[in-house]
Parts: C-alpha cells; sequence; structure tokens
C-alpha cells in the first residue's frame, strides 16, 4: 500500500480533531449550530496553522446529507468526497497560478448555476491576495451578494495585500502561530497512534524547528523518522536540523554562574568536537539568558517552549539580575565581533571569558580590577584622580613632573560626580570651577591659522553655559500600593511606568489603549499588529499583577483591534522625539558648537545624538 506523509494522514476531518485555534471554532460551531451562516469567510494566517483545513471541514458541514451542523456524519457520499477532494461543488481555486481577469470571470460565471450534487456550491479561494486588481474589482458584487445556494471561503497568509472593499465583505479569522508545547503534545498523540518510539527532547526540538506550524511539524517528524530508521532520537534529530544541544548551553551558564573556568573551557571542547556553529550557541545562550531574565523579573512569564522551564528557573536564581544583563550585553557584542576573531571558536571562547572575568563579585567590584597593595596609608574622603594625583604630587616635588604635551582637562572630559577639579597651577590664586574650565580650554584649544596672525578660538567662540544634571527619576517603591485613581483613560499613557510592568506581558500592555474603567472592569484594546504576542493566559496574568499595584480587585477585558489613541509605547516614542528634537536644537544654537562649524567646517553627526 502506498505511504501516505503524516500531514496529510493526519489532517483534522472534523472540528474536534482540530488542534488549536478555539476562538475561530468557537464561532463557526455556534453559526453552524444556530443557523446563522454568513456568505462569505476569510481565512489568515502563517503556513501550516489550518487554514484550508478548517475551509474543507466547514465544506463538509454545509453539505452533509444528514444535515447543517457542527458535526458531518463523515460516512455519506458529500463528506467521503470532499475529504477524497473529488466533491463536485466544493470549488477549489489556486489564485497564485489564477491571477488573471480573465480567469476570476470565468470562475464567476458558473455561479449563478444550483448545485449539481450538494446542499451549497462552495468556492474555496486560496492565496487570494494573489489576485490582481482587475480580478478584485471583478469578483466584489458578487462577494457581496452572491445566490443563496453560493458559500465563499477564502484564505490568504497576507491580509495586508487585501482591498479594504473586500474586508469588508468577508468575516475575518485570524488564525494564530501554534506554541511549541501544543505542537508537542500533538506529536505524542500521533507517535504513539503510529507506535513509533521517540525521546521527548526530540520533541521539543520538532515543535521549536516548525515555528509555529503544525503541518512543517509533521513533515519534519516524517524526515526525523526517516533519518533514525524509524526511531525519533535526540541525537538524531539535532544532527538533521542542525540545532545546538540545549543542554551545553545550560552547562555553560551554570559554569559562568559558578566561575568555573575549566568547567567552562571543557564544554566548550565537547561541542567543538561535534563540529558545531559558533555563532548559533551564541545566539542560544543569548536566547536562555533573555528567558533567564524575564524568570527573575516575572518567574510566571518563563515558558515551556524548550521544554526546561524548571532549568531556568534554577539558573535565574544563581544568576543575579546584573549578571544575566551584564552576560546579554557581552553577548550581543561577541556576535557582532564573532567575524571579526581569528577563528570562531576563538570568538567564542573570549566572550565567555569576558563574562567570566567582568563579573562583578560581592561587594560590587570588578575582578578584572587589580587590588590595591601599596603599604601606605590611604587618605581619608573620595579617591583622587590619576592625572590630578600626579599633578598634585608634582608641585611638592615627590616626584618628576608630568609631560608638558599631556593635553589638559578640556570641557569635553566627562568628570564623575564628586570627583574635584584639576589643581591651579603654582602662583595662581583660588579659582572656581567654571574659571578653571574656562582656562582649560583657553590653554588647550589649537590656534587657527591665519593671513596676518594666528586666531585663537577662545578669542572668537563664547563658552556655552554648562547644562545642569538632569534631575533623578523618582523610584516607586515596590510595596506601597499607587493611588486608585491613579490610572484613567486619559493618564494611562503617562503613568504606565508606574506600575512597574516588564517583559512580555509589560510589551502587551504598553501597545494597549485603554477605552473605559468602570468600577473594577478595565476595557483595552490591543493593537492589531502586536496581536501574536497575546493569547489567553495574558489577561489573568496582567489582571493579577496590576491589581497587586494598585491594591484592588481588578477585571480585565482585552479586545484585538484597530488603535485610534494613545498607548504608553506610542506616547513614549512621542516623548522621545520630542526630547530629541530639543537636544538638536540646543546643540544649534550651542555658542561653541557654532564656532566650530564657522571655523572648522565641523558637522554635527545628527544620528548619534541621545537626549539625557
Amino acid at each position: 500500500m502506498t505511504y501516505q506523509v503524516l500531514a496529510r494522514k493526519w489532517r483534522p476531518k472534523s472540528f474536534r480533531e482540530l488542534v488549536g485555534q478555539e476562538h475561530v471554532l468557537r464561532a463557526l460551531v455556534n453559526a453552524l449550530d444556530h443557523d446563522r451562516l454568513h456568505h462569505a469567510y476569510l481565512f489568515t494566517g502563517t503556513r501550516g496553522v489550518g487554514k484550508t483545513t478548517i475551509a474543507r471541514i466547514l465544506a463538509r458541514c454545509l453539505n452533509c446529507e444528514v444535515g447543517v451542523s457542527s458535526e458531518p456524519c463523515g460516512q455519506c457520499g458529500a463528506c467521503r468526497e470532499i475529504s477524497e477532494g473529488r466533491f463536485v461543488d466544493l470549488i477549489e481555486v489556486d489564485a497564485a497560478s489564477r491571477t488573471k481577469v480573465e480567469d476570476t470571470r470565468e470562475l464567476l460565471d458558473n455561479v449563478q448555476y444550483a448545485p449539481t450534487a450538494g446542499r451549497y456550491k462552495v468556492y474555496l479561494i486560496d492565496e487570494v491576495h494573489m489576485l490582481s486588481t482587475h480580478s478584485f474589482n471583478a469578483l466584489l458584487k458578487t462577494l457581496e451578494e452572491p445566490p443563496p445556494h453560493v458559500k465563499f471561503l477564502l484564505a490568504t497568509t497576507d491580509p495586508q495585500k487585501l482591498p479594504a472593499t473586500v474586508l469588508s465583505r468577508c468575516l475575518q479569522f485570524n488564525l494564530k502561530n501554534m506554541t511549541p508545547e501544543r505542537i508537542v503534545d500533538h506529536l505524542r498523540h500521533v507517535l504513539d497512534a503510529e507506535m513509533i518510539s521517540y525521546d521527548e527532547p526530540a520533541l521539543w526540538q520538532l515543535g521549536r524547528a516548525a515555528q509555529g506550524s503544525m503541518r512543517d511539524a509533521l513533515s519534519l517528524t516524517d524526515q526525523a523518522i526517516a533519518f533514525g530508521s524509524g526511531k525519533l532520537r535526540d541525537d538524531d534529530v539535532r544532527a538533521m536540523l542542525g540545532s545546538v544541544d540545549t543542554g551545553s548551553v545550560h552547562r555553560l551558564l551554570q559554569a559562568l554562574a559558578a566561575q568555573d573556568a575549566e568547567a567552562l573551557l571543557a564544554t566548550v571542547t565537547a561541542l567543538a568536537e561535534q563540529a558545531v556553529d559558533y555563532a548559533g550557541i551564541l545566539e542560544a545562550l543569548l536566547a536562555l539568558l533573555h528567558r533567564v531574565a524575564l524568570a527573575q523579573a516575572l518567574p510566571e512569564a518563563v515558558d515551556n517552549s524548550m521544554g526546561d522551564a524548571d532549568e531556568v528557573r534554577g539558573l535565574a536564581a544563581q544568576l543575579t539580575a546584573e549578571d544575566a544583563q551584564l552576560f546579554y550585553q557581552l553577548g550581543l557584542n561577541a556576535r557582532r565581533d564573532l567575524p571579526l576573531a581569528p577563528d570562531p571558536r576563538t570568538g567564542l571562547e573570549m566572550a565567555l571569558l569576558r563574562m567570566l572575568v567582568f563579573r562583578p563579585d560581592g561587594d560590587g567590584a570588578s575582578q578584572a580590577a587589580p587590588a590595591e597593595t601599596s603599604p601606605a596609608k590611604k587618605p581619608e574622603g573620595p579617591p583622587v584622580p590619576r592625572r590630578a594625583e600626579a599633578g598634585a604630587q608634582s608641585s611638592t616635588g615627590s616626584v618628576s613632573q608630568a609631560p608638558e604635551q599631556e593635553r589638559q582637562p578640556s570641557r569635553f572630559d566627562r568628570r564623575a560626580p564628586g570627583r574635584p577639579d584639576p589643581a591651579p597651577e603654582s602662583g595662581s590664586g583660588p579659582a572656581s570651577g567654571p574659571e578653571l574650565r574656562q582656562r582649560a580650554v583657553t590653554d588647550s584649544a589649537p590656534a587657527v591659522p591665519g593671513p596676518t596672525a594666528p586666531l585663537s578660538v577662545p578669542d572668537r567662540i563664547a563658552l556655552a553655559p554648562v547644562m545642569p544634571e538632569p534631575e533623578p527619576t523618582p523610584v516607586v517603591a515596590a510595596a506601597a500600593p499607587l493611588p486608585a485613581d491613579l490610572i484613567t483613560p486619559d493618564s494611562w499613557p503617562e503613568n504606565f511606568q508606574r506600575l512597574g510592568l516588564s517583559g512580555v506581558l509589560g510589551s502587551i500592555a504598553a501597545n494597549c489603549q485603554l477605552l473605559a474603567v468602570e468600577g473594577d472592569v478595565w476595557q483595552l484594546r490591543l493593537e492589531r499588529q502586536q496581536a501574536s504576542l497575546f493569547n489567553d493566559s495574558h489577561t489573568a496574568r496582567l489582571q493579577e499583577v496590576i491589581g497587586e499595584r494598585l491594591g484592588e480587585a481588578l477585571h480585565l477585558q482585552i479586545e484585538v483591534g484597530d488603535v485610534d489613541g494613545d498607548t504608553p509605547a506610542r506616547w513614549q516614542q512621542r516623548r522621545r522625539r520630542e526630547r530629541l528634537e530639543q537636544a538638536r536644537q540646543l546643540l544649534d544654537n550651542d555658542p561653541l558648537v557654532k564656532g566650530l562649524r564657522e571655523h572648522f567646517d565641523a558637522v554635527l553627526l545628527e544620528d548619534t545624538i541621545e537626549p539625557l
């Protein structure tokens, strides 16, 4: 008997067999059971999430000889023929290969005729966004008012390319990507039914590699079974996919947490024997550090997409938040600089050693800084900068004088808080801070060559006033509840940061518009472009976290749609643009900048301006 691939063999034939997409199934089942059917349905989503499958199941429900219901019998002639792809009244059209207006007109010429064998004539148009503009225009009138015996089922992976006139004539259902947990659960069911042995880690690798597509997951499973001679083994799947061993990445981070250089390099050596992709190891380490940081900020935000949620929480307990952020930043820089390393392994090892060496010790001092070993008694008070200290010693004759060509501190030197200004020269009276800065710029500025005599820059350029340091942002105590009337629809964007949300929950809430607050009920609307981040579990978690911050119980109602007002994310972006424009204007009006442009043809690099 001819072998049938898993993706076709296990394609659902009823809504009960369908995995995921509960939000779509609920609407369709209720419409079928209560006889509230629309004439045109549009299914959108990425590849392999069930668009065509749902359309075919809906066609079976409409044409089952037993009657229209959400549970077709599966035994009648119509059900069998639809499953086998030979039902005469189910017209499947591949819009990618029939884009011309002539093809569409030929298709619509038969719409007026009654169905041959079924109850409804169903037009299933796949990848409908590929139709030409003229084809859409030809389709519009029929799509809006088709004969009562016609149903249109449209499917597309790119709804943004559909005209608004088509979208307004259809009921639109957005199918979500499958989570790795859901894919793994279904693969277990399929492999148990097929009586194929498997390793649990192998399923998680396939679930992640599918990237939300159940069809891709089943196709990869077929390939892995063939690769492993009828068995699904972790090592075989990793070799087939070319993926990095998750356990090795965990061992790298555990060695960093334990400050064990020997274990760290031994793990790299073991990885090198497997001829791994070193850039892939860095990417996997960065992904793990991201999940560790999430676990530290909000433990329940850690998903089990890799089957290692408990291990991630354990690593989060071993590392401080500062360690996780430092390792992540060093890893990002190393990933960028990896092509510049002598070889990829050297680049990876140096990145790991930097994480090991630059990790702060218990009292906050860097391990890279050498300890003070001088037996001399240290003076009390704040430490003196090395250059200023050398200058002070030279005035007493205890050490040799600093070279004359050494650059004096200029206005552009960053002075740390509490660091004293350089000592005045011998013979000069006491000078204030602004006078010292004026003297430093005057002494260090080069002369401008002229036709008769050199012209000193300070003679022509007035120094700009020193801008005061920005006041620190007040920190809201985590334990104290915020005022109950803090959040309103108008103040939501501005006061959002005070809720202290972070991670996935913070990203979702920041892209929501607060529509209304009625007692303990909050109505929010999430931007449609951000809907891929959202699932049903986030509502309950946001409800709990925000309620704790405000000290009262809340009930959140979150809908997905077009946002026409301010969200916290939009407000922050607008504020940043305003501050950036203000910073540019301050620099443009700065006398020093004007002088540098006039005398040196200096150019202000606007892309490098960052508001404080």
